[in-house]
Parts: C-alpha cells; structure tokens; sequence
C-alpha cells in the first residue's frame, strides 16, 4: 500500500516563499529554518512574521507545515484554515487544502479531512495525489464508523444487560418482601397467642388464690362456732 502523500515547505510552499522573500525576512528566516528541520524555531519566525502582516497567506501556510511536522496536527490545520481565506488563487488554495487534509487525517478527524481533499481537487481537478489521499481518507472514515457502531452495540449490550440484572434484583426483593412479612405476621401470631396463654394463666391463678383464701375463711368461721 503506498503510504499518505505530504506535501510540504520545500514542494508546494517553493512558490509562496519566493513572493516572501522580497516582503517578509521573518518568513525567509523561518524558511531557513524550516529546511534545517529545526521546525520549532522556524515555527517562532512565521508567528514574528504574521504579527507583521495578519494578511499573509505565506505565513499561515508555512507556519501550518512547521506545526504539522511538530505532530501538532489540529493546531496546524487551524492554521491552513485561516490561509484559506487569504488568496482566490486556486493552485494556492489546492496546496493548501492538500495539507489541511493530511492534518484532519492525521488527526483522526476523516470527515474534515475528505472535505479539503475534495476542495483541494475542486481547485486542481488533476492532482492523483489529492485523489490518493482522498480515497484512503473515505476508508478510514468507514471504519471508524464501523468501529463506533460495534462499539454502540455493545455498550447497548451491556446497558440491557445491566438493567435486566437491576430488574431481576427488584423482582428477588419484592419476592422476599411477602415471605418477611409473612415470617413476621407469624411471629406476632406466636407472640400474641403466647401473651393470651399467659393472660389466662395469671387470671386461673388469680381465681385459685380467690377460692382458696375463701376456703381458709369459711374454716375460720367453721372454727369459731364450736
């Protein structure tokens, strides 16, 4: 498989450091810099340079490749983003778009990166590699999708799982709520009947301490006749 086509500084942004070179040293310096690979340095220059001239296209664009090689790949697509808006020329706006597709691909973000393949190729219809990227942007975008639908079907999965285990924990306790009450409604039965026995025993036992103490008296009286 032939790997995600780049294009860079020293390819496509040629034309736009040679327009920068007459207006904008800070450009020229970061450009320098950015083909001794000392991407971060070069990256300070092109921020020095738009400071100076918030309309060049120059600027953005490159401090756009300087953040990409950096890996700084959604910073880097703002960056192309803003070059944009600042030329109607479509050569310049198909590089442009080119790298601002590899930066959404190498962010992960396939929607955005096929959006500005497909402008890309909108301003220069003959480029294979645009077209290249283009394709391996759309697959990727399809599985991700696919990815994300499997991984819905199992969260959903999992969800269903999780409140049929809630339910089947409610239905076990209101099964058990009958028998506690059940159990409960039992010992009181127990309870009161034993209360009861014991009621019945205290008054029999009252009644024969009442019988006898009415025995001793009669034989008291019994006693006193004779």
């Amino acid at each position: 498989m032939r790997k995600l086509l780049f294009c860079t500084i020293l390819s496509i942004g040629i034309p736009f450091v040679v327009l920068a070179q007459e207006a904008n040293p800070d450009i020229r310096s970061g450009n320098k810099l950015y083909k001794d690979q000392k991407y971060t340095d070069s990256e300070i220059e092109y921020r020095k340079g738009i400071q100076k001239d918030k309309k060049s296209i120059e600027s953005f664009y490159n401090l756009g490749n300087s953040l990409y090689q950096q890996k700084k790949y959604k910073e880097a697509a703002e960056e192309f983003e803003k070059a944009a808006t600042l030329t109607d020329d479509k050569d310049k706006l198909a590089s442009v778009y080119h790298n601002m597709g590899n930066s959404y691909y190498q962010a992960e973000d396939y929607g955005k990166s096929i959006d500005a393949y497909k402008k890309s190729l909108k301003n220069r219809p003959s480029d294979n590699d645009t077209r290249f990227n283009l394709a391996l942007a759309q697959q990727k975008l399809q599985q991700q999708q696919q990815q994300q639908q499997q991984q819905d079907q199992n969260q959903d999965k999992k969800d269903q799982k999780d409140q049929q285990q809630q339910q089947d924990q409610k239905d076990k306790k209101d099964q058990q709520k009958p028998q506690q009450q059940q159990q409960k409604q039992q010992e009181l039965s127990k309870e009161a009947a034993q209360q009861i026995l014991d009621s019945y025993s205290q008054d029999e036992k009252e009644v024969q301490e009442k019988v006898k103490e009415q025995q001793q008296a009669g034989q008291r009286h019994l006693e006193k006749d004779w």
